[in-house]
């Protein structure tokens, strides 16, 4: 299924970290219109062992999915002690069907377990069902708003417990 691809482990300020950021950028901006997300985002939150930042990389070496999680702590935001935010899961279009979301969403989840964290929360859109399709079949269930966008109707937060 995903036959020649490689996860890697990358600083959010990577390369090819920065152009697939900027791929989903405009993904965001066509279906919602405006900027994209604005949320604001420093390299060093996904640094571990407080997060981590993974691409996967084709056969020929070309990135073609990206996916990271950072830690939160209860805050103004809503957001709770011991949490694990997933940010930037992003698959290329032409990369899509292979499972890569699912195998990505799966070794952030294993990481930010391993890390300590108890709770794996995502904010998406309603403009995203593939996206909220995806985590509901991995078992995420719709949580209280939080985040950048708590406020927008559009939002749609989901959390996951990450039990031991």
């Amino acid at each position: 299924m995903s036959h020649g691809i490689e996860l890697r482990v990358v600083p959010y300020d990577h390369p090819d970290a920065l152009e697939l950021n900027g791929q989903v950028q405009i993904e965001y901006q066509v279906r919602y219109g405006g900027e994209g997300d604005v949320t604001p985002l420093d390299p060093a939150m996904f640094a571990p062992p407080r997060g981590l930042y993974l691409l996967a990389y084709d056969a020929s070496g070309t990135p073609v999915a990206s996916g990271g999680w950072r830690s939160q702590e209860k805050n103004e935001e809503g957001y709770s002690d011991g949490d694990a935010e997933l940010k930037r899961m992003y698959v290329v279009p032409g990369a899509r069907g292979l499972g890569l979301a699912r195998r990505i969403l799966a070794a952030l989840e294993a990481d930010a377990r391993a890390a300590g964290r108890t709770r794996m929360v995502l904010e998406t859109g309603d403009r995203q069902p593939e996206a909220i399709a995806l985590y509901a079949s991995a078992d995420y269930t719709p949580t209280e708003k939080f985040g950048h966008y708590r406020d927008y109707d559009s939002s749609r937060c989901m959390s996951k417990p990450l039990h031991p």
